[in-house]
């Protein structure tokens, strides 16, 4: 009985380091769980523009466009690590549909944020409640969505986008 008390703790360890080297082995990364709506269609949505309550934009007025939406706010510094990197995929690809969402901020600071840092969207939506980041299955700020011509979610990146990202990740599915 007392050998079984004295090896216990050992088997113990063994299994969790286990479980570790098969958790290193799969390159799981937390940083990039992955996303339930790769693949699927983009989420119905409706949201009113940042600068014009009267106009108002919807799931269907993106059909057959490449789109990326970013979710961002003003008071996210990630987010302002980011921006930048918009106006230059807004200038290589003059077609692309860059949809920003303002998540869970004032209007007041959203607009002067882009009036300060300049405004890289073709459309600035906005997510006072967070229900639209709900539907996609933001986690936090800031998230990127890849959209193809056919409405489908072909790529999610979570945190700042870089130039490596853009580059390595996104480009290739324009």
């Amino acid at each position: 009985m007392k050998r079984i008390i004295v090896i216990s703790p050992l088997i113990i360890l063994f299994i969790i380091c286990l479980f570790t080297l098969f958790y290193i082995i799969g390159n799981k990364d937390p940083n990039k769980p992955p996303s339930a709506l790769l693949n699927k269609n983009l989420p119905s949505f409706t949201s009113k523009s940042l600068f014009d309550n009267e106009i108002i934009l919807t799931d269907n007025d993106l059909r057959n466009k490449k789109i990326i939406i970013n979710f961002f706010a003003s008071w996210c510094t990630p987010c302002k690590v980011e921006h930048p990197l918009f106006f230059e995929l807004a200038e290589q690809y003059p077609d692309l549909y860059i949809l920003g969402f303002n998540h869970k901020d004032a209007a007041k600071d959203a607009k002067n944020y882009l009036k300060d840092e300049g405004n890289p969207y073709t459309f600035v939506g906005v997510d006072k409640d967070g229900l639209i980041a709900l539907d996609f299955g933001v986690f936090g700020l800031p998230e990127t969505f890849l959209i193809n011509e056919k409405g489908k979610i072909v790529y999610k990146y979570m945190g700042p986008l870089t130039d490596k990202i853009i580059k390595d990740e996104i480009q290739p599915r324009l």
